[in-house]
């Protein structure tokens, strides 16, 4: 079994501490007990690309982000740490090409900063704010996870932007590997109202935005949950 928090926020969500750099996130997951992270920004990549370097030989991780849909709905994009850097920049472009335009103002969302692999801010998001919506939805989206061998996790399931907020029941085409639930009370609710549905992968994540947030061990992932959130790819000893 797999100790995991697989939704994490670093520095570049505006909604996120400016601390929450990639080496302050490895670490801090290490110290508490984590196998398994995914760093999960509000629809970017673009301080994935160093992830790989950072997490070497101290953690393993999926690649994740964090999609707002059209239809407001928040959904984690989870690819294994074996995705090229091709593959992370093609669904960064889709990321980029539909992304809503609003100007960030970094007093009232806050800043979204990108560091390098010593924690040296290179670059920021100046001109638009990330943690909008796409104009495409759910169903789009879904696809292209899929195209790039990625799987998909509706996250929050019963709170603000979770998909319960904006629909009533799941239809049969649902493209979807898993739901994120926030307590036992949850789980037990999504259980007993949609049995048709066992067989999908439920998560319970931090969310976090804070070093702080980044959940203790003690949620564990199988071996067949990670192959089926990985694309289909083995767990690495």
């Amino acid at each position: 079994m797999i100790n995991y928090d697989l939704h994490i926020h670093s520095a570049l969500s505006p909604c996120s501490d400016d601390d929450m750099t990639l080496n302050n996130i490895v670490n801090m997951a290490c110290l508490v007990g984590l196998d398994l992270i995914a760093v999960t920004d509000h629809n970017s990549c673009k301080q994935l690309f160093c992830l790989k370097e950072v997490a070497q030989n101290k953690i393993h991780y999926l690649y994740g982000v964090e999609i707002q849909t059209l239809e407001n709905i928040h959904v984690l994009a989870y690819f294994h740490e074996d995705l090229s850097f091709d593959a992370l920049l093609t669904f960064q472009h889709f990321l980029d090409d539909h992304l809503i335009r609003i100007p960030n103002d970094p007093v009232y969302y806050g800043k979204q900063l990108i560091f390098d692999v010593t924690d040296r801010l290179v670059d920021f998001e100046e001109n638009r704010l990330i943690s909008t919506s796409l104009d495409v939805g759910l169903e789009a989206v879904s696809e292209m996870v899929h195209r790039l061998g990625g799987s998909v996790v509706l996250a929050h399931l019963y709170r603000k932007y979770g998909y319960l907020m904006v629909y009533d029941t799941f239809p049969e085409h649902l493209q979807i590997e898993g739901v994120e639930l926030c307590s036992e009370m949850e789980v037990a609710r999504f259980q007993k109202t949609y049995p048709h549905l066992k067989n999908k992968i439920i998560l319970k994540n931090s969310d976090a935005h804070h070093l702080y947030d980044i959940q203790e061990a003690g949620q564990l992932l199988s071996l067949e949950d990670y192959y089926l959130l990985s694309g289909g790819r083995a767990w690495k000893i």
